[in-house]
């Protein structure tokens, strides 16, 4: 391999590990001190706990299936 072809491959190298150090991890502290996957968990349910429909609890399943047509 010549020289110019290897400053290439180090340089391409040198590049990618650069990039791939920049990227965050599932278990790295994010805003708030929860970690990454911690906070999209508590996403998912308050965006679930949001969706739910206000119906007082007895309401029958006929009725539930009605409200939400």
């Amino acid at each position: 391999m010549d020289s110019r072809k290897l400053n290439t491959a180090l340089t391409a190298a040198a590049a990618l590990m650069l990039v791939a150090g920049c990227s965050r991890t599932d278990n790295e502290p994010g805003p708030g001190g929860v970690t990454v996957s911690e906070a999209k968990a508590l996403d998912d349910a308050a965006e679930m706990l949001e969706s739910r429909d206000n119906l007082p609890a007895d309401t029958t399943a006929t009725e539930r299936a009605k409200a939400n047509k």
